[in-house]
């Protein structure tokens, strides 16, 4: 694990939901959007949800390489939004929705702008870095935390506390 990170923090697939119905919530009154574009891959499960309750339908992405596992990179575009999108003025991007599970350093945030200026960009999560770079999240956590999605974790054995606490135990 990267040094910077000395924290873990698990979602479940509920947890997920929930939060990205309340982001959904929160992006009502700024309506109607016209699309979405989600940042692959985090950005696809929360896009869907979005888009399900504010019954918008058209929907494209963006694929930014910007992690290796935990060490984050400069970031690359691998795949760009359709013409139609970036091809919109940016009176007409500003009824579009960017949708990304995190906002980490701001780096894929910052790439993702320049691509598409004006749009309205929303994350699940944010940390206090890359927080500036997105108009709407629900939920900040610490800089030093490394967020465990559900599609990243598989249920496995985990052994009882007190036998892990065992005198002689791992030792």
């Amino acid at each position: 694990m990267a040094s910077t990170y000395n924290k873990m923090f698990p979602v479940s697939w509920h947890e997920l939901h929930r939060d990205a119905k309340a982001l959904a919530w929160k992006l009502v009154a700024g309506g109607p959007w016209q699309g979405i574009v989600a940042i692959t891959r985090g950005g696809l499960v929360p896009a869907a949800i979005v888009a399900r309750e504010l019954d918008v339908r058209l929907i494209d992405t963006v694929s930014v390489a910007s992690y290796d596992h935990m060490t984050q990179n400069s970031g690359r575009i691998l795949k760009s939004v359709s013409p139609s999108v970036i091809g919109s003025d940016a009176s007409q991007l500003r009824h579009w929705l960017i949708v990304d599970d995190l906002v980490d350093t701001g780096g894929t945030a910052r790439i993702v702008r320049e691509l598409l200026p004006g749009a309205h960009f929303a994350t699940v999560y944010a940390k206090p870095a890359g927080k500036p770079m997105v108009d709407t999240y629900m939920t900040e956590v610490s800089q030093d935390t490394w967020i465990l999605f559900p599609w990243d974790t598989e249920p496995q054995f985990a052994p009882p506390i007190a036998a892990a606490n065992a005198p002689g135990a791992g030792r």
